[in-house]
């Protein structure tokens, strides 16, 4: 396996305290990241510095050998983001969502048309195509945000709660198609409350507590006994694995 993501003591302070404190991590490609902590933990801030929406206010990430802080739009071009609540244009369509996000990744017209058949099909969106996000519900939005996260086909997938307002059957598709971009050499980062959701799809499991990375071990070694539950309490309640 070969480095895709470098995370060196990346810090981020917010509303006058510190959000994430020198954290530190890499991943390989073909790696499924779990990143678990509680409400506060620091997951979305630090997530957001990896896509190059805050900048870290020390510290550096690097995307396949890019710079996300000096190199924005080079970076982005290799990694694809879901935020949490799947930020819409309430005004644009499915489609246009999707050539949109392609053609901002640097896609000709006719690749970007391409790249939002495959990813309609893949996702099975094809009733929804000329539909306004504003009208959609909060599932369809979910999977349209995926869509948009996936459509250039990324190297490094960033997702944050992607399984929220999913049914079970759309959560099964989303473990799967998880598995997939990992098959194919992407990295992936999952975010979620849900330990369920790691052990089904993640090689590895980082947690995070007031800020730190407190943990960051393979998933079926999370303690020396493959407790990874009882880890995650275990910092989240005591401070300490």
């Amino acid at each position: 396996m070969s480095l895709l993501l470098n995370v060196e003591r990346i810090s981020r302070r917010r509303v006058g305290r510190l959000a994430v404190d020198d954290v530190s991590f890499s991943l390989n490609r073909g790696e499924v990241l779990g990143l678990l902590g509680v409400n506060g933990a620091g997951k979305s801030t630090t997530l957001a510095m990896l896509a190059g929406a805050l900048r870290p206010d020390s510290g550096r990430i690097e995307v396949d050998g890019e710079d996300v802080v000096a190199r924005p739009s080079l970076a982005r071009k290799k990694l694809g983001w879901l935020p949490e609540g799947a930020p819409l244009w309430p005004e644009l369509s499915v489609d246009e969502h999707l050539l949109a996000f392609s053609r901002l990744r640097g896609a000709t017209a006719r690749d970007a048309r391409q790249a939002t058949d495959a990813i309609v099909a893949r996702l099975q969106l094809g009733d929804l195509r000329r539909r306004l996000a504003g009208v959609l519900s909060q599932g369809q939005r979910q999977r349209l945000g995926l869509a948009c996260a996936l459509v250039h086909q990324p190297v490094l997938v960033i997702l944050d709660e992607p399984a929220n307002a999913l049914d079970p059957i759309q959560v099964g598709e989303l473990r799967g198609l998880i598995r997939e971009r990992a098959a194919a050499g992407a990295a992936v980062i999952l975010s979620t409350h849900v330990l369920g959701e790691v052990m089904a799809v993640c090689d590895r499991v980082a947690i995070l507590h007031e800020g730190r990375l407190r943990h960051d071990a393979p998933l079926h070694d999370a303690d020396g006994r493959g407790d990874v539950e009882g880890v995650f309490f275990g910092i989240a309640t005591g401070g300490h694995a």
